[in-house]
């Protein structure tokens, strides 16, 4: 039986040892860093009870059973639950509960994501970026964030992308590409209107469009040459932050990098190198 299992059958366990059993689930993760006496304090108990609890439980004493909870602890750290996605974690949590729900949140949205791609969309997609001679990025707010993180990211392609409303002017912007370069939106709404005029507008001038959105029903989504749709399981407006769909989109995004990067692996990672001697050899990093 698993300790945890076992920690929740009170059969055969005084009322001070159901108590005691009731505490180290609770506070699973921080009983390894406490000795017999440190335990027997929190709890309002005594050595003598720890020690008979560790013995119902299979234990030679609490040195062994302190061992269990531990891998118990480590255990449960790597299992992945279900967390709201609006609002994952609640006051009363500990620290590292809240840790552990931020985690398994993570994990779960980037799992998500996985599901709803589709390899010619991620090819396509590849392809918009890799043979842009300019890359524009249009998004604001959290999404812009995560276009910042592309922008970085390019760089170690050698290529320098633009956050189209870096100086408020996007629409100056839009009107000076070409059907060389690639326009990428991103917005998890999809309803922005200023976003469908602008697209409108490149889909018109023939700018090859990449849209990540997670709005299945989007106009958006029509306007765009390829359109990666992720949904995740937010409320538009009631939730604490938009933790699901930006590490997502930030999945995606390393997605859609890695594959451009690997296009041509050996060619990135010398060059890679060598410019690391370059900075290395002027003191420059």
């Amino acid at each position: 039986m698993l300790l945890t299992d076992a920690l929740t059958q009170t059969e055969g366990l005084t009322a001070t040892e159901q108590r005691l059993a009731g505490y180290i689930q609770t506070h699973l993760a921080s009983i390894p860093a406490l000795s017999i006496e440190e335990l027997a304090a929190k709890t309002y108990t005594s050595h003598s009870a720890i020690v008979r609890l560790a013995k119902k439980l299979g234990y030679a004493g609490y040195k062994e059973l302190r061992v269990a909870i531990a891998q118990a602890a480590a255990a449960a750290l790597q299992t992945p639950e279900p967390v709201d996605a609006n609002f994952p974690f609640m006051p009363t949590d500990s620290t590292m509960t809240i840790a552990k729900k931020m985690a398994d949140l993570t994990q779960a949205a980037v799992a998500r994501a996985l599901t709803q791609l589709q390899q010619a969309d991620l090819t396509h997609a590849a392809d918009l970026i890799d043979d842009a001679k300019r890359i524009f990025l249009f998004a604001s707010g959290d999404s812009q964030i995560r276009a910042l993180s592309l922008q970085n990211r390019l760089i170690k392609l050698n290529k320098f992308a633009v956050i189209a409303d870096e100086y408020a002017d996007e629409a100056w912007t839009a009107a000076n590409l070409t059907e060389d370069d690639c326009a990428i939106f991103i917005t998890y709404g999809g309803k922005t209107p200023r976003a469908e005029q602008l697209m409108q507008f490149l889909t018109n001038a023939g700018v090859p469009l990449l849209l990540l959105s997670g709005n299945v029903n989007s106009p958006l989504n029509q306007l765009a040459d390829v359109a990666l749709i992720i949904t995740q399981k937010e409320f538009d407006v009631m939730k604490i932050g938009t933790f699901a769909s930006q590490a997502a989109f930030d999945y995606v995004l390393n997605v859609l990098f890695a594959l451009v990067y690997a296009r041509d692996y050996q060619h990135h990672v010398g060059a890679l190198r060598h410019k690391y001697q370059q900075l290395e050899d002027h003191q420059l990093s």
